[in-house]
């Protein structure tokens, strides 16, 4: 997998259209009012498959009586379909709501090692992380935190996770996109390493699905979780979980239900009454980018926006602030990147989630920003319905009121982290 962005396009890409000739943002019910420039929180749901999940909550209401004992063979059916979008076997993989429910089922089936410890790294998405540290009190151990430099390399990344892995390690979590740094993690090697010493590997890949074109090649994992309800645009609470290895079998659903006793990964398919349509609208969303302008495109297109709006944005900031806003990241993500804000802005995780929402109500316009490290960053995310003209509209608008709110004195709330 090609890990490299190189930021080089100083030219605004010409936006991607429908096959009628409409801007692709059409194809999208995203409020008019509202700019959205954080795909990577939450994605996006095109139309065709909001419509194609509203049918089938329909069947469902019609006959529940009918559709529920016909559910798992239709979830089975959408599974093989994400599968080959994913370039796994179907029966290596699993559907879960998200990546943080494919990492509670490891958490409770992996074999209990007392005393062991659980190695993380300090750019881990929290509630995962969260989940490792009640992992690490019920065996009686600790979590081991190794520290990656924003600007690490693959060999430096590489040594940061390997330096924390002792004799007493029982498992390791690693994300193959961090969330709030928006950097790839050298999860082949380590996994290749974890394998060598016989360690369990969890790779918490949620940004992952549609960002890569052939997520898992070369990687060596127990586990593996990747949200298609962000970059691929499926109906939200639609995850894979693709499990290989010893661990493959062990793993069971957080629910019993009728499919107990069935093999990996066909009990997850029966999961009672829960409203699977997410499940089954997911492969409407996959095909319709496949189908209008091809992933490879997409992929593309997504990369020469972000390196658009990563330099204009962050020239932005160095012109208004007199201080550089450029991210050196070791191993840049094509669609996510980070630009430094003023100082004294979400410089925490709770005083970046506070920005994100004065942002939302008092500018317009649906934006991430993170901290760390004790550093405020603007993550943009760009997507197919993204254009130059929204990243220059928050130059124009956001830019500006961001440097303002930067100087002007600042009560930032408590993080609970």
């Amino acid at each position: 997998m090609n890990h490299e962005s190189e930021t080089c396009v100083t030219t605004a890409p010409r936006p991607l259209l429908l096959a009628d000739g409409r801007p692709a943002i059409e194809a999208w019910s995203l409020l008019a009012a509202h700019q959205h420039l954080n795909h990577g929180s939450f994605g996006a749901v095109p139309l065709v498959a909001q419509r194609e999940q509203g049918r089938l909550r329909e069947e469902m209401d019609r006959s529940p009586g009918t559709w529920f004992p016909a559910l798992p063979a239709r979830v089975a059916a959408a599974r093989s379909e994400i599968a080959a979008f994913l370039r796994v076997p179907a029966d290596d993989l699993a559907l879960v709501p998200n990546a943080s429910g494919g990492a509670s089922v490891v958490y409770a089936n992996v074999p209990a090692r007392p005393g062991a410890e659980i190695v993380v790294t300090d750019h881990g998405y929290g509630a995962v992380t969260m989940g490792a540290r009640r992992l690490a009190r019920r065996w009686g151990g600790n979590v081991r935190t190794a520290r990656v430099p924003l600007d690490a390399g693959e060999d430096e990344a590489y040594e940061a996770v390997a330096a924390q892995l002792t004799d007493a390690t029982g498992l390791i979590v690693l994300d193959h996109i961090t969330s709030a740094t928006a950097r790839w993690m050298p999860v082949e090697r380590i996994g290749a390493l974890a394998r060598e010493r016989g360690i369990p590997l969890l790779v918490d890949g949620a940004h992952v699905p549609g960002l890569a074109e052939d997520p898992l090649a070369g990687l060596d994992c127990d586990a593996w979780i990747g949200n298609l309800h962000k970059f691929g645009c499926a109906p939200r609470g639609t995850s894979a979980l693709v499990a290989r290895g010893p661990l493959r079998d062990a793993l069971y659903p957080l629910i019993d239900s009728w499919g107990a006793e069935e093999p990996f990964p066909h009990r997850f398919d029966t999961q009672g009454t829960i409203d699977a349509t997410s499940y089954l609208a997911a492969p409407a969303a996959l095909d319709f980018i496949d189908g209008v302008w091809g992933w490879d495109t997409a992929r593309t297109y997504m990369t020469e926006l972000a390196d658009y709006a990563e330099r204009l944005i962050g020239d932005a900031f160095a012109e208004a602030t007199g201080a550089g806003a450029g991210v050196d990241v070791g191993m840049p993500v094509n669609a996510l990147r980070l630009v430094r804000l003023p100082d004294g802005l979400g410089t925490t995780h709770a005083a970046a989630d506070a920005l994100r929402d004065r942002v939302a109500a008092e500018l317009g316009v649906e934006a991430a920003f993170t901290s760390f490290g004790g550093a405020g960053y603007f993550r943009l995310s760009t997507h197919v319905y993204n254009t130059a003209a929204d990243f220059e509209d928050f130059v124009e608008r956001c830019v500006p009121v961001l440097v303002d709110w930067a100087r002007a004195p600042q009560t930032h709330p408590t993080d609970p982290h």
